[in-house]
């Protein structure tokens, strides 16, 4: 009975292979194989075989979308640190990890000082984004103007600035740097541009964003990418010492290695025999060993 029915079902499961429900297919063949299945009706079968198929096609989708990303830091909300004072309000972070932000097309501005950990924090809120069934990409500030600067000359650049554009969390982070050029402010602009009220955009800076305007270069385009950044953003200003000093001193790396002390002989052990020593440079003679006749 168990080779007929296989007979009939594996035409099925090829078609469904075809279709590209793997899933199903494969939830359809642990049923044929367990006992508690055959006892559900055709109705609540098919639910398992549906919901199957959902939950590996939103897992599949999850992982190349967080490959995708291409986050810095492979960090995540869970592994945030709120017990050091640095400024993290808990309820606002956990509220941002929900995502909704994204969903109303906000934005999120994150500064401090260098080692205050912008990057990890932004990168796990991209993370927690992801995992809400959004799409995010990871750019460094610099390498993206760069990119734009490069796109200008091989013809790349309407289609690098679409490409961005559809993307629905756009991480750059470490911006302003050094101070903008009129060229690349210009370009800054185009790419908030795109975005505004249609995508959100989270941007990390160690300087506080009262500074941005002097160092984002030409006024007028400083004045075009602050309103469209900052109007709607929420703010997240951290503060105190740099996380990497801070571990450092708790696990301090020693620099100076000790060298272990030659074992001395021991006294009793070592033969009482004079040693012959030659003067430098001079070869020493070997005298061949003579055997001795044991005496009766």
């Amino acid at each position: 009975m168990k080779e007929e029915t296989a007979v009939l079902i594996n035409p099925t499961l090829d078609h469904l292979h075809s279709l590209g429900l793997s899933g199903m297919a494969r939830a359809l063949a642990e049923q044929l194989e367990s006992p508690q299945h055959q006892a559900l009706s055709f109705e609540e079968r098919l639910g398992l075989l549906v919901d199957r198929e959902v939950g590996d096609r939103a897992n599949r989708r999850l992982e190349r979308n967080l490959k995708g990303a291409k986050l810095r830091l492979s960090a995540c909300v869970e592994d945030i640190d709120f017990r050091h004072p640095r400024g993290l309000d808990r309820s606002l972070v956990l509220s941002l990890a929900t995502a909704h932000w994204v969903q109303s097309h906000q934005n999120l501005l994150i500064v401090g000082p260098t080692g205050a950990g912008k990057s990890f924090l932004a990168c796990a809120l991209a993370q927690a984004a992801v995992r809400q069934g959004h799409t995010a990409l990871y750019l460094r500030a610099p390498r993206m103007l760069d990119d734009l600067a490069l796109a200008h000359v091989d013809g790349r650049w309407t289609r690098l600035l679409s490409n961005w554009a559809r993307i629905d969390v756009l991480l750059i982070d470490d911006l302003a740097l050094r101070p903008l050029t009129p060229a690349q402010a210009a370009d800054l602009l185009e790419v908030i541009e795109d975005r505004s009220q249609r995508r959100s955009t989270i941007v990390t800076s160690q300087l506080p964003i009262a500074n941005w305007h002097e160092a984002l270069g030409d006024p007028t385009l400083a004045d075009a990418i602050l309103d469209r950044l900052a109007h709607n953003a929420h703010r997240l200003e951290l503060r105190g010492d740099s996380l990497r000093r801070r571990e450092t001193a708790d696990h301090p790396m020693s620099t100076s290695r000790t060298i272990p002390e030659a074992p001395q002989p021991d006294p009793e052990a070592v033969p009482h025999q004079k040693l012959a020593i030659g003067k430098p440079g001079e070869t020493r003679k070997r005298t061949p060993l003579t055997s001795r006749t044991p005496t009766n």
